[in-house]
């Protein structure tokens, strides 16, 4: 495609902030600017020249500046195609001059929502001219370049110096699908609003992001999630928590009560009970209990909420409470008590990184003793095989590198997002010795195979008696061979579970 010379302009912006600067070396180049209301007036003040879009249409701004710019000469300019003779036919006969730069902004609906109930003033922030008047010039990227945020001015206003005001079809392309990513969120924005359903898709802004100083917003339908019973607003950092417990919880059975710090279990453990359960998993790491998010998959009893009481926690999520337990738990007026509905099933997870977007599968392959290889002289007991594979679900949603210790279906230790797996897996026994758990007899899961046998001679030495890891080193069979001499067995999963 061929480049395009500037030759006029229609700039329209709800923003003046950094438009000055544009205009002057349009200015310069002696081209012709069309505007309108306060943007053209702003430009006057800069004692540039500029045409109204009045004079273009010959209608003036009506309906209270509701319609100012939809007018056949307007889009003609903007939609007609440099390279169709019809199109240019029909500019000649009704006197269409060609528009070959769009600077338009939208109004600000998402601020307005943000800061008042006022629901004229919301509805007057929906934008109808600002959004055609970008599709249009979107849409005819061959011949049009559309600026559509002052964020773009800068690199705009560098690009077409450096070019002597001709645009390539690459830049308006880009520019091109800038603005219908703009219009996309914008469009859903309005919709969430107008949507009485509470259950679909909406765009909820929360108190600020990972720090004060970050804004953040939920786009989803958490009420398809949980039932709220009581309690603040869910932070941003709530939700991560919340969502990483949700995770875990799933792939448990037997009765099972987590407490999540960080993302990451801090304990947990599966008993007869819920109370016994939560025992178990307070004693694991009580200190770092201290603020977390609970997480259970049976309903919690008067028992279980006496002792959850004494616990300051941020959150407690459970299929549902007795009537006497809920009384007890309702006593802070912060915490928040969820009752969770569904378990979503996510295939694809998303993080934007760079300038773009990771895309992956969901970590949600089974991997149970019907998948393990058993590669040592001593085979696991029937007792090792159930607290192996219940390691190596929490070893699955651990932050790397980490592994797990595991004693009787109760999490008695872990180490995680260590840099080194040795430092991941002497963190985990220091941390088990300060707090009382005996490492013999217990077993460990990895999330990722050992390239040397450190790791293993390290947990023999310990007590670990079992070990769970995917295995796949060119030197597996040193890890073996410590095993062997220390009488201890070993089973490859054949699945790594790195989770950063």
């Amino acid at each position: 495609m061929k480049k395009v010379k500037i030759e006029s302009v229609l700039i329209s912006v709800f923003n003046k902030d950094g438009i000055s600067d544009l205009c002057m070396e349009l200015h310069k180049k002696n081209i012709t600017i069309y505007s309108t209301g306060g943007t053209q007036k702003f430009i006057e003040k800069l004692n540039i020249p500029v045409k109204s879009i009045e004079s273009l249409t010959g209608y003036p701004s009506i309906l209270g500046g509701r319609v100012k710019t939809l007018h056949p000469k307007v889009f003609g300019s903007i939609l007609s195609r440099s390279f169709n003779e019809k199109d240019i036919i029909d500019q000649e006969i009704y006197e269409i001059p060609k528009i070959n730069l769009v600077i338009v902004d939208i109004y600000p609906f998402k601020e307005t929502l943000n800061n008042t109930n006022d629901e004229d003033k919301i509805i007057e922030k929906i934008d109808i001219g600002g959004v055609s008047l970008i599709r249009a010039a979107a849409k005819n990227y061959n011949d049009v370049l559309i600026v559509s945020s002052k964020n773009q001015y800068n690199n705009v206003l560098k690009s077409l110096k450096f070019n002597n005001f001709f645009t390539e079809v690459s830049l308006r392309k880009k520019y091109a699908s800038d603005a219908f990513k703009l219009i996309a969120e914008y469009d859903i924005d309005i919709s969430n609003y107008f949507n009485e359903n509470p259950n679909d898709y909406q765009s909820v802004s929360l108190r600020y992001g990972e720090n004060p100083h970050q804004k953040a917003i939920f786009k989803g339908s958490i009420n398809d999630m949980f039932e709220k019973l009581h309690g603040k607003d869910l932070s941003y950092n709530n939700l991560l928590d919340t969502d990483s417990a949700i995770r875990l919880i799933s792939e448990f059975n037997d009765i099972t009560f987590a407490i999540i710090k960080h993302n990451n279990a801090c304990g947990i453990a599966s008993s007869k009970d819920v109370s016994s359960s939560y025992d178990m998993a307070l004693v694991a790491d009580p200190l770092s209990a201290f603020g977390g998010v609970l997480i259970t998959n049976k309903k919690i009893d008067i028992n279980t909420a006496k002792k959850m009481d004494k616990l300051f926690f941020e959150i407690i999520i459970a299929p549902g409470y007795n009537k006497e337990a809920l009384l007890i738990l309702k006593s802070k007026k912060n915490r928040i008590i969820l009752i969770q509905k569904n378990i979503f099933k996510q295939e694809k997870s998303f993080r934007s990184i760079l300038n773009g977007t990771l895309e992956q599968d969901v970590d949600i392959i089974k991997n149970d003793n019907s998948n393990w290889k058993k590669v040592t002289k001593k085979i696991p007991s029937e007792n090792e095989l159930k607290d192996l594979e219940f390691a190596n679900k929490i070893v699955k949603h651990s932050k790397s590198n980490a592994i797990v210790l595991v004693k009787n279906k109760q999490m008695i230790s872990s180490g995680v997002g260590q840099t080194s797996r040795i430092d991941s897996l002497n963190f985990a026994i220091e941390k088990a010795i300060k707090f009382g758990f005996s490492i013999e007899g217990s077993v460990m899961a990895s999330d990722a195979f050992f390239p040397f046998p450190d790791c293993v001679e390290i947990a023999s030495k310990a007590g670990v008696s079992s070990i769970i890891q995917p295995g796949g080193s060119i030197k597996d069979n040193l890890s073996i061979e410590v095993c062997d001499l220390n009488n201890r067995s070993m089973i490859f999963s054949g699945i790594r579970h790195f989770y950063h």
